[in-house]
């Protein structure tokens, strides 16, 4: 299917979740639509903002198709505080099965493979997203995970590659240890790789102390991170 003239510009657009509301969530358009696989971006908890837009842009810059979900209905911040109260007032399962659902589905009418990734707490949510939804081809993580407990890895029957950071004060690297045996004990095909960096070292704004202690934006990671996620997408999506 291609895309209508209507939907060759990037912006915002309303899209259907399973249960039949509306959601609303930012569209990123290649410019050669037609035929372009398609990538599911979820935010920090941050919010839907300008930070997580520009990378759904990078994305289609690189030739995919990106829709990006508004999980907080149109609040975002830059203060902690407020990040935490957003995130714990977020029902995963149905940003899951509902938010992140549609997304997919939406996808679905113009592209026939379709990636996820996520940062942080969308980091998070991918590993969810890829143990529930049956129509993801790959995904990738950047520094975040559930409650170990919380995600059956057998599940998981796509390609995944992970980005870690060792010095990460959120995500230590020793409970990546153990989800990394877990997800190979489960038979993912799963490829783990490691920074000497702090968390968030992908995210631009991160800079200086950052908006909160421990993160920390790192210019020569972030571009080795960002070159082996668009050769795995490169392989597992086109």
């Amino acid at each position: 299917m291609t895309l209508n003239v209507e939907k060759r510009q990037s912006g915002m657009i309303d899209y259907s979740r399973p249960d039949g509301s509306k959601v609303n969530g930012y569209l990123a358009c290649p410019q050669v639509p037609d035929g372009a696989p398609a990538i599911v971006v979820i935010q920090e908890w941050w919010g839907l903002n300008k930070q997580i837009m520009d990378v759904a842009d990078r994305f289609a810059e690189c030739g995919y198709l990106v829709l990006v979900p508004d999980l907080y209905r149109g609040k975002s911040t830059v203060e902690e505080e407020e990040a935490h109260h957003l995130m714990d007032h977020l029902d995963f399962g149905t940003a899951i099965s509902q938010d992140i659902q549609g997304a997919v589905d939406y996808l679905k009418s113009y592209s026939s493979k379709i990636g996820v990734t996520g940062y942080c707490m969308g980091g998070a949510l991918t590993w969810l997203a890829l143990s529930s939804i049956a129509d993801l081809s790959s995904g990738v993580v950047w520094y975040g995970f559930p409650p170990l407990e919380a995600l059956d890895a057998s599940k998981i029957t796509v390609p995944v590659i992970g980005h870690w950071a060792t010095q990460d004060v959120f995500f230590n690297i020793e409970t990546v240890e153990k989800l990394e045996a877990k997800l190979r004990d489960g038979g993912v095909d799963v490829e783990f790789y490691r920074y000497l960096a702090h968390h968030a070292f992908a995210n631009e704004t991160a800079v200086g102390t950052g908006r909160i202690a421990g993160t920390q934006f790192d210019a020569i990671w972030a571009q080795q991170a960002w070159d082996r996620t668009l050769t795995f997408f490169g392989k597992t999506l086109w």
